[in-house]
């Protein structure tokens, strides 16, 4: 059953979860932010809830604690609670939703009697709206109590609560942060190279977009090797050394970006990995620019 639900750092991930939580029968009680003028926006998205400027004995009126800080901000909010819940903190659920940091984090309120875990959800929050979190995945981990309410608040929101080693979240973080805004520098990247050969910003987006929908169906379906696309995937080295070529006058960045993801490319999608990698060094050390001679005899 829903229970209540104090928020602590209603930001972006805070008012959304906040929100659809709400929807779902939860009743909100203290929404804790740096400002009352942010706490009150929070409330207003939310829909419920009372705003508080600074960490307050009201969110010690709640069962359940949600910590949703940035990552920095969570041990800090941890020791805060400790020293003004002490023991009124024994037998809560407090929560935090940092993808990369582990429950023991919240040792301090541990130290209390609170049950700890953490709740990931593997989603882009961009502050405009609330996104589709159906069919999401949540990242769980935590002591058993703890774990019990944070899955029945990820049922409750329609997504799918995964179980995670605590020591294992960096990784698991590292592997988001990969799928999602590293592709996002990569898909810019590749919009600059667009506009670079002559296209307009409009028409380059309009000509990535669909190619990389595909190869990511293409993931889904087929899997990575089978929807592996490009000149790497055939072995056609004269053009990966084109490419290098042709990137000789941008920043330097770019160049090192497109050795290193072929670099990747070829350990976890090809067949022969060593092979394909020791014909990558051939093809960059033979774009490296040749030493200048000086002196010496006629």
């Amino acid at each position: 059953m829903p229970g209540r639900l104090a928020i602590i750092g209603a930001g972006r991930v805070g008012r959304a979860l906040g929100r659809r939580l709400r929807e779902s029968g939860w009743k909100i009680g203290a929404v804790v932010t740096r400002s009352e003028p942010s706490a009150r926006k929070a409330v207003r998205s939310i829909g419920a809830g009372h705003a508080h400027a600074f960490l307050t004995r009201q969110v010690l009126a709640t069962q359940v604690i949600l910590i949703t800080t940035p990552d920095r901000g969570v041990a800090a909010v941890a020791e805060e609670l400790a020293r003004i819940g002490a023991e009124e903190l024994r037998g809560k659920v407090v929560l935090h939703t940092s993808g990369a940091l582990s429950s023991e984090v919240l040792a301090p309120v541990r130290k209390c009697g609170a049950v700890v875990g953490s709740m990931h959800p593997l989603q882009s929050f961009s502050g405009v709206g609330v996104p589709p979190l159906e069919g999401r995945v949540f990242a769980i981990e935590g002591d058993i109590a703890a774990v019990r309410i944070a899955r029945q608040m990820a049922r409750a929101l329609g997504a799918i609560p995964a179980h995670i080693e605590g020591s294992k979240k960096p990784l698991y973080h590292a592997a988001g942060a990969l799928a999602a805004g590293n592709v996002l520098a990569l898909m810019e990247a590749a919009t600059r190279l667009m506009t670079a050969s002559g296209m307009k910003r409009r028409e380059a987006v309009r000509a990535l977009l669909p190619l990389t929908r595909q190869v990511l169906e293409n993931f889904e379906r087929l899997g990575p090797r089978a929807a592996w696309t490009g000149p790497l995937s055939r072995g056609d080295y004269t053009v990966v050394s084109a490419h290098l070529g042709a990137m000789k006058d941008l920043q330097p960045e770019f160049a090192q970006a497109y050795q290193a993801v072929n670099r990747l490319a070829a350990l976890v999608l090809a067949q022969d990995s060593a092979g394909m990698r020791a014909e990558l060094d051939k093809v960059v050390v033979n774009k490296k620019p040749k030493a200048k001679v000086t002196g010496g005899s006629a």
